[in-house]
């Protein structure tokens, strides 16, 4: 009944590629937990609101709503070209620039400790240094993406 439901809310109007993309990123969010309660032993629910670690939830949803739009419209279409052109620079993006702003952060926070006798509260706190991705966690995370808008496309759309 639900699943009826959904699919008639979202099939046919372009918010199944939408659909696509958001809960390809959200269910990656969740793998990222996992993995870090797994490799940490610990819980820590901010996993679920911070960037950086695998896989890459930005890649992940624009790769699934890129998917999606090729299944749909075609892999040959203007349409999925400019999705897909828009998901590499995404991608490219995690990391490339946000993985170079997050290891000048780290590098700001050791001036910074070595300057204020590590009291980084005196000076605003410490900066966040997980903010883009390794190659590998962008990569696995366009996997997942891709892999999600096919089973999203099957078992969801029919």
């Amino acid at each position: 009944m639900f699943l009826d439901t959904f699919r008639h809310i979202i099939a046919n109007n372009g918010y199944e590629v939408l659909a696509s993309g958001i809960l390809a990123a959200f269910t990656a969010q969740i793998i990222k937990f996992i993995v870090f309660t797994v490799k940490s032993r610990r819980i820590n629910f901010k996993i679920f609101t911070t960037t950086g670690g695998m896989p890459s939830t930005h890649s992940a949803g624009v790769m699934g709503m890129s998917t999606l739009v090729g299944i749909l419209e075609g892999y040959d279409s203007i349409i999925f070209a400019v999705s897909l052109g828009f998901s590499l620079v995404i991608m490219y993006d995690a990391a490339g620039l946000r993985r170079a702003a997050g290891k000048t952060a780290a590098c700001v926070n050791k001036i910074m400790e070595e300057i204020y006798n590590h009291d980084l509260k005196a000076v605003g706190g410490k900066l966040k240094e997980l903010l883009g991705h390794t190659p590998l966690e962008v990569y696995v995370g366009a996997a997942y993406g891709i892999l999600f808008a096919y089973a999203f496309h099957l078992y969801v759309l029919g």
